[in-house]
């Protein structure tokens, strides 16, 4: 099966499992079609589904489609996507639009050579800046496949994931007062996004934006 969008064909990979009691339908990475139901659910109650949905399956399509192209194709820093230039003169140097590397240099190391100063700047601006009396917590960082970060509130550890030096700071910000809120606010309730929009007023705009990553 597949999905006609102004001539160019998606795949439609349908799953039936007994124990789902409701159908899904997600776009995945390699933009295919994926549709989760149950056993029992015929292929016609499901074509009538994507025919229902065909604006919303467009809409993921693009957001799928916007994330490759914010993610590949280039070197990424603080917000910024460079072309790539491998140079033997210099271990990296920027320039305008383009950055020039070394094909010796080992890119993970040097962004967290660079996200140890930069992100501990950042953690110790927001943490006084924070408007409760928190505990100062240890910062880790680290590559997270899922997770933009994490706090460890009976440790008192916050790890923030190494891909936000990549991004524009702002985001990095965010994720950090994300973060110590949780300090404050276990979970995710009214009372902890509210704490989180007293330090950053325009955190419903950064998770929004950051989806496209």
């Amino acid at each position: 099966m597949k999905l006609d969008v102004d001539g160019k064909y998606y795949d439609i990979v349908i799953e039936k499992k007994a124990g789902n009691r409701n159908t899904y339908i997600r776009v995945k990475k390699d933009l295919t079609i994926q549709v989760t139901t149950n056993t029992f659910t015929s292929n016609k109650s499901i074509e009538k589904l994507i025919e229902d949905n065909y604006d919303k399956i467009i809409k993921m399509i693009e957001a799928q489609e916007t994330k490759k192209s914010n993610n590949e194709g280039g070197f990424f820093y603080l917000g910024k996507k460079y072309d790539v230039v491998y140079a033997e003169w210099c271990d990296i140097s920027f320039g305008e639009d383009k950055v020039f590397i070394s094909r010796k240099i080992d890119i993970d190391k040097w962004y967290k050579e660079q996200a140890k100063v930069l992100f501990q700047e950042h953690f110790d601006k927001m943490y006084n800046k924070f408007t409760k009396r928190i505990p100062y917590p240890d910062l880790k960082i680290r590559k997270m496949k899922s997770r933009w970060g994490v706090c460890n509130i009976r440790t008192k550890v916050i790890t923030l994931n190494l891909e936000l030096i990549k991004r524009d700071t702002k985001y990095l910000d965010y994720v950090i007062v994300h973060e110590l809120s949780h300090l404050i606010h276990g979970d995710h309730s009214s009372a902890f996004w509210k704490l989180v929009g007293e330090n950053m007023p325009e955190y419903k705009k950064y998770r929004e934006e950051m989806k496209e990553f």
